[in-house]
C-alpha cells in the first residue's frame, strides 16, 4: 500500500482577498465581499473562474457553495466542503479538506474561503442576550464567565504560573504583529504603531489580556485557489506546494465545564506531530510562522508545543527582536496577523505564508521555503498546515 500523505501533491496557485474594514463597516454584503475574494484569487493564479468545481470553508461560513457556483457561473460544482468547529481552528483544516478532494479526484480546482460582515450578522466578541444557555456555557455563564477572554485567560494564567512565564513574553508577541502591520499597507493597523509603554498602560480586559492581546474584530474576505501539483506549473504564479497538515484534538481537550486533563495547553500535542510526520520537516526547519492569535497567550504555548521552545524558554525566546522580520530567530505573523492586519478567522494567514514562499511579503523572512500556519489555539478542532516551495519538496 502506498503512503497516504498530502505532501507535494497539492499546491496554491492563487490568492485573494477584499480591504479590510473595522467590524461593521463593510461597504458591501458579506457574499459580495466572498464573490470579491475568490475573483481576485483567480486573477492572482491566471485562471478563468469557471475553472472551479469546488468549495472549501469552515467556521459555520455563511456562504453557500451551491450559491457561489450560480452566482460565478460554473459549469459544474464536483464538491462542497465544510469543517466542522467555530472559530478559527479549522483556517488550516479547510486548506486540507480541499487539497485532500483534489488529491482523490473528486475535485480539479478547489478554492478555500472565508468571508465575515459583521456589519450584517452581528459582532462576534459580543454578548448577545439569550433566554437559555446549553453546552459549555450551560457551566460557565451562571459564575460569569461568558466571553471568549475570560474563557482562554483561565487557561494561559494556568500555563504562565506553571511555566514562570512572564507578561513581557505577551507583549513581544503584540509588538511583533504590530511592527510587522507597520510596512503592510493592506492591515487595518497600518499607521498605528505600538510600543511597550502604549501596551502596558492599554487597559486589562481580563488578566493576562490587555486590550493589545486580544485579536481585532472586522469585515473582509480572503480566498485561496489549490490545483493539483502538475497542473500549477501552468498558472500564473509561483506554485506553494503543501507540505503537511493535520487537525484534531488531544485526549478530551473538548471535555465541559474547562475539565480536560491537559489543561494548560493550547491543543496541539497531536496535530503538531502528525503535521511534521507528513511534512517531513522539524522545528529547526521552519523559517517563518503564522500564528493564529485570539489571544497572545494561546501564540506562546502553541509555538512551544510546535517545538521552537521549552515552555521555560519561553522568556527568553519570546522577545520583539527575536519575533520580527528580517533579523528574528523566527519572524512570526509577518502580515500582522489578528492582532494587526485583520481578523478574519485566521484565513489572512494562510495567505501570509503563501506570500512568504513565494518571496512577496511586506516583512519577507529570510529563510522562506518552509512556512507554518497554525489554526485556533486553545480550541478544539485545531488545525496546522505547512507549505513551501518546489526546492523544499
Amino acid at each position: 500500500m502506498g503512503e497516504r500523505t498530502l505532501r507535494g501533491k497539492v499546491a496554491v496557485v492563487g490568492i485573494g482577498e477584499t480591504p479590510y474594514y473595522k467590524h461593521g463597516q463593510s461597504p458591501d454584503a458579506e457574499f459580495k465581499l466572498a464573490l470579491k475574494a475568490i475573483l481576485a484569487a483567480c486573477t492572482d493564479a491566471g485562471i478563468d473562474a469557471r475553472s472551479i468545481d469546488g468549495f472549501s470553508s469552515y467556521s459555520d461560513d455563511r456562504n453557500d457553495p451551491v450559491r457561489l457556483a450560480t452566482a460565478l457561473g460554473l459549469p459544474q460544482l464536483r464538491t462542497s466542503l465544510m469543517q466542522w468547529g467555530g472559530g478559527g481552528g479549522g483556517c488550516c483544516a479547510a486548506v486540507a479538506n480541499g487539497a485532500a478532494a483534489i488529491a482523490t479526484g473528486q475535485a480539479n480546482c478547489v478554492v478555500v474561503y472565508r468571508a465575515l460582515a459583521q456589519g450584517q450578522f452581528g459582532r462576534f466578541g459580543q454578548a448577545s442576550a439569550a433566554t437559555t444557555i446549553s453546552g459549555e456555557r450551560a457551566y460557565l455563564v451562571p459564575y460569569g464567565v461568558i466571553s471568549p477572554p475570560q474563557r482562554f485567560a483561565m487557561r494561559v494564567q494556568r500555563y504562565m504560573h506553571d511555566h514562570g512565564i512572564r507578561q513581557e513574553a505577551l507583549r513581544a508577541i503584540a509588538l511583533a504583529s504590530y511592527h510587522h502591520a507597520q510596512n503592510n499597507p493592506r492591515a487595518v493597523m497600518y499607521g498605528k504603531p505600538l510600543d511597550e509603554a502604549k501596551y502596558d498602560a492599554s487597559r486589562w480586559i481580563v488578566e493576562p489580556f490587555h486590550l493589545f492581546d486580544c485579536c481585532m474584530e472586522n469585515d473582509g474576505a480572503a480566498a485561496i485557489v489549490l490545483m493539483d501539483a502538475e497542473r500549477a506549473a501552468d498558472c500564473a504564479q509561483k506554485p506553494v506546494y503543501i507540505l503537511g497538515a493535520a487537525s484534531g484534538s488531544s485526549e478530551r481537550f473538548g471535555a465541559q465545564a474547562h475539565n480536560s486533563p491537559a489543561y494548560a495547553s493550547a491543543n496541539f500535542e497531536t496535530v503538531a506531530r502528525d503535521l511534521y510526520k507528513m511534512a517531513r520537516v522539524k522545528p529547526a526547519d521552519v523559517g517563518v510562522v503564522q500564528s493564529y492569535e485570539n489571544f497572545t497567550g494561546g501564540v506562546a504555548m502553541a509555538l512551544a508545543e510546535h517545538g521552537f521552545f521549552e515552555p521555560e524558554e519561553a522568556n527568553d525566546f519570546l522577545t520583539k527582536d527575536n519575533l520580527v522580520a528580517p533579523n528574528g530567530r523566527l519572524p512570526l505573523n509577518t502580515s500582522g496577523g489578528n492582532l494587526a492586519e485583520c481578523y478574519m478567522h485566521g484565513f489572512e494567514l494562510v495567505l501570509e505564508a503563501v506570500r512568504q514562499v513565494r518571496g512577496t511579503s511586506t516583512n519577507p523572512a529570510p529563510r522562506n521555503d518552509v512556512a507554518l500556519v497554525i489554526g485556533g489555539p486553545m480550541v478544539a478542532p485545531a488545525s496546522d498546515l505547512l507549505l513551501g516551495s518546489k526546492e523544499a519538496l
